[in-house]
């Protein structure tokens, strides 16, 4: 008989926002009316000019014998690359070149779907609270009891440091998804350094990287001297150019990072990620890829500030209410996202707030137990929403 893979009853029932979802369908059909939503972190801005206008171009091109394309390659489209290569990393002065660069269809995927370059007895530290994926798909690929969560508390302001414990695979989110800190340049050196010591490798989630304000703080990880060596980076177009839905991200596998066979030999990781691309994977469309390239426009690069200003101009509205009622908060400076301490069960909270303030939230402990006692704002919605939100919020806290 076929069995299932086991390692799937090591989830919980529900994802956490599959489950606010289905909470929120039910308020919808008792209440009649839609709740205000600082929940999911969706992007309500339409995607930019520059973007739309590549996207019917390139639209345009396939829809005629003589510049029609098919497949693209795995890696995706060197115009693409080169323009991430260059103004992401070479402008800053960091040495990553277009053959290190991945394209695919969004972050979420790429988190999901590393873990698979490394051995299913790798021991794996990922902090507490977590974003779910980083969790959820390594037990299912078997390492649930090599799981390390490294605790995120108010006491070190949800950036945990690194262990005594030696672990193979760490998992780092800056901007921080859920709790919106940013972690310093020293702060991250420790982390280059510890896996250097542990020959380790990191993935980073720099997801969130273009909501960064303060010059002081790195934009990539890569800014650390031989982070290269050990580190893997991914970032997204989804949050700060509204792709949520049209899907396109980037993850950065260094030709000098690598890991060790069952000889402790060095294998680089770049040609193993390039054959599970070309095996899983046929390429991100062509019209997507030329709306990406389009945001490194002068143009494009001035639509994309305007959409971050916007939601961290949300954020800082968010911000004061709770400085205003003395809510302790973390976040929302560098990140879209602020969290609060709830003082309580967060579930309980969260069902609260949908109930009688028509909001919708995150609750922390679906990110973990270090995040029971917190909720997730997130600043992604329209100001007005915002506006009205937050006085809903602290009508009934």
């Amino acid at each position: 008989m076929i069995q299932i893979n086991s390692h799937l009853a090591g989830l919980q029932n529900n994802y956490l926002f599959s489950e606010i979802a289905a909470r929120v369908a039910r308020y919808k059909k008792e209440y009649q009316q839609k709740p205000i939503n600082l929940g999911i972190g969706d992007t309500v801005l339409p995607l930019p000019a520059s973007a739309v206008r590549a996207l019917h171009q390139a639209a345009e091109e396939i829809a005629h014998r003589h510049s029609f394309r098919g497949y693209g390659p795995e890696q995706g489209y060197s115009f693409l690359r080169a323009l991430i290569a260059e103004h992401d990393y070479q402008q800053r002065d960091i040495a990553i070149h277009e053959d290190e660069i991945f394209i695919s269809d969004g972050a979420k995927s790429d988190a999901a779907n590393i873990q698979e370059l490394f051995s299913s007895h790798s021991s794996v530290a990922i902090p507490n609270p977590v974003y779910p994926v980083y969790q959820d798909t390594n037990i299912i690929a078997g390492r649930g009891s090599t799981l390390h969560y490294l605790a995120g508390t108010a006491d070190n302001d949800f950036i945990p440091r690194p262990p005594s414990e030696q672990y193979n695979l760490i998992y780092l989110c800056y901007p921080n998804n859920p709790t919106g800190v940013m972690c310093n340049r020293g702060m991250l050196a420790q982390w280059v350094e510890y896996a250097l010591e542990n020959n380790a490798i990191i993935v980073y989630d720099a997801a969130y990287e273009s909501f960064i304000c303060d010059p002081e703080l790195p934009h990539s990880i890569y800014e650390i001297p031989n982070a290269d060596q050990v580190a893997i980076e991914i970032r997204s177009f989804s949050k700060n150019a509204s792709f949520t839905g049209t899907r396109c991200a980037f993850t950065v596998v260094p030709k000098k990072c690598h890991g060790y066979n069952a000889q402790q030999q060095p294998v680089a990781l770049h040609p193993l990620w390039l054959r599970r691309c070309a095996t899983k994977f046929n390429g991100l469309s062509y019209p997507v890829q030329r709306a990406a390239a389009a945001l490194y426009s002068p143009e494009g690069k001035q639509e994309i500030q305007e959409r971050v200003s916007y939601y961290m101009q949300n954020a800082a509205i968010i911000r004061q209410a709770l400085r205003n009622r003395s809510i302790r908060h973390w976040g929302g400076i560098d990140a879209p996202y602020i969290w609060l301490e709830a003082g309580g069960d967060s579930w309980k909270l969260f069902d609260r707030l949908l109930q009688h303030a028509a909001v919708v939230t995150t609750p922390g402990a679906g990110f973990g137990s270090c995040g029971e006692g917190y909720l997730r704002i997130s600043a992604f919605n329209l100001r007005e929403n915002v506006e009205r939100a937050t006085e809903r919020l602290l009508q009934i806290w």
